[in-house]
Order: C-alpha cells, then sequence, then structure tokens
C-alpha cells in the first residue's frame, strides 16, 4: 500500500463531469480500502455537467476560487474554505464564476467510479 503520494507526481485525468482531476489517494491505485481523495479543477467560466452517484456521498471543500453550486433543488454561491456534503443520489455540478481556476478536495466514499456516476440532461 503507498501511504504517501506526491502531487507533482500524479497526471491529471478528465472525469466523466468534466472536471480535471488528480487521484490524491484511490483504492485502485494506492491500496487504501474504503474512500478516495483527490483535487478537482474546474477553469474559469466553466462547469462539470450535471451528474449525480448511486452510491458514494462526497464532501467537496473549497481551496481556492468561487463559484455556484447546485445541489439537487438548489444553487447557493461557494467559495474558498466552504465546505459541502453530496448525498447518493442527488443531482449536483459547480460552475466556475471567479477569474481563476476554483479547486476543489472532493473526497467519497466509497471511493469514486466512473460506473457509479450518472450523466443528467
Amino acid at each position: 500500500m503507498q501511504l504517501k503520494t506526491e502531487y507533482g507526481k500524479i497526471d491529471p485525468y478528465i472525469t466523466k463531469d468534466g472536471s480535471i482531476i488528480r487521484e490524491l489517494m484511490h483504492p485502485a491505485i494506492h491500496g487504501n480500502s474504503g474512500q478516495s481523495l483527490a483535487e478537482a479543477t474546474v477553469p474559469a467560466g466553466g462547469q462539470t455537467m450535471l451528474h449525480k452517484h448511486a452510491v458514494a456521498e462526497e464532501i467537496y471543500h473549497i481551496t481556492e476560487g468561487c463559484g455556484i453550486m447546485t445541489l439537487g433543488g438548489q444553487e447557493f454561491e461557494i467559495r474558498k474554505g466552504d465546505t459541502v456534503c453530496i448525498l447518493p443520489g442527488t443531482p449536483h455540478r459547480i460552475m466556475n464564476t471567479g477569474e481563476k481556476e476554483l479547486k476543489i478536495l472532493c473526497c467519497c466514499a466509497p471511493a469514486y467510479s466512473h460506473e457509479d456516476t450518472e450523466l443528467m440532461k
């Protein structure tokens, strides 16, 4: 099991919802057991696609930037320092309304998987 990762050595990829992700710790890669931690980046003016997860609960912690969070039937502003809990089955997306990248720490339990991501219209 890999207990430590180094940010600069983690290659980013694009998830099903369109965000740029760096898997900081994920069972499929590092061997931990029940959750994943990733950094998501949404470029200025960008947004993720509306989606939901049938099984995973997510916690988003905003580390840089600002935007608008859609969570179920609600929309609200988010900014650096805010934390949002996304329960399984809740449609959500995040839009960057700032002039710089929006960065989010994303914790998923169980760990993130593309198979658990359903895109919405």
